[in-house]
């Protein structure tokens, strides 16, 4: 069954617009939970513009489903990682002056560095995924990373212009999933997707888990956590 991680990391972005101790992303994941999110995604950054520390190792803490530790291949990151042992990670880019994630991580251009960070973080017992374009280069080289998931980088099926090309983008999607099933991966998918664009992504076969904030949190000011998540759920199943 498919599952569905919530992103709370702009109850932290929130938070920091201030620099307080409110709202706490580590009471949104409880209450995300309650509303029936199956897993809890956060990204601790390079910079800690929104997730702190602090919260990732009170979350590993509290979570009661399972942690997803999205952070960039860093020598830094990954004592942060092992230390704390999530249930898995995902590796992202990462650059300072972006608003989000524009992209997929490139494991082509990176393969032996990668291959290596991959044996790190499994070795000390951190399941590995790799956030990637559906692109048939990168998921085999996430293949030969020993990796476990990847997770499929959504944004330009969500950012689409047209019915058209979200369409050619569901099927370049649709496409990597397969790929990826073939050699081995567990597949996940996330960016940008929302209450309205979601279904489609939620039908593709062998899809395992949908990793998604922004959308949930926005909801979630005006109507609650719980009922946003719950809300998600039904948008997942068609039913929204």
């Amino acid at each position: 069954m498919l599952t569905l991680g919530v992103n709370i990391d702009h109850v932290a972005t929130i938070r920091q617009a201030r620099r307080t101790v409110e709202p706490d992303p580590v009471a949104a994941a409880v209450l995300a939970e309650l509303g029936g999110a199956d897993g809890i995604t956060v990204h601790l950054r390079e910079d800690r513009r929104h997730i702190q520390d602090r919260d990732v190792r009170l979350l590993r803490q509290t979570v009661r489903t399972h942690l997803n530790l999205e952070m960039a291949p860093t020598a830094e990151m990954i004592a942060i990682a092992i230390e704390i042992k999530p249930d898995y990670v995902t590796l992202v880019p990462e650059k300072r002056e972006e608003v989000t994630t524009e992209g997929g991580i490139d494991i082509v251009s990176n393969l032996t560095r990668f291959c290596e960070v991959v044996q790190q973080l499994q070795e000390a017992g951190i399941p590995v995924s790799w956030f990637i374009d559906a692109d048939e280069a990168q998921i085999d080289a996430a293949a030969k990373t020993g990796a476990k998931f990847i997770e499929l980088h959504t944004g330009k099926y969500a950012d689409a212009e047209n019915e058209v090309i979200r369409k050619q983008e569901l099927t370049i999607l649709q496409q990597g999933t397969k790929q990826a099933l073939a050699v081995g991966l567990r597949v996940n998918a996330g960016h940008g997707l929302t209450y309205w664009n979601v279904y489609p992504v939620a039908c593709i076969p062998g899809m395992e888990e949908l990793n998604i904030g922004h959308t949930i949190i926005s909801r979630a000011v005006l109507v609650g956590m719980e009922r946003a998540v719950k809300d998600m759920k039904l948008a997942m199943r068609g039913e929204f």
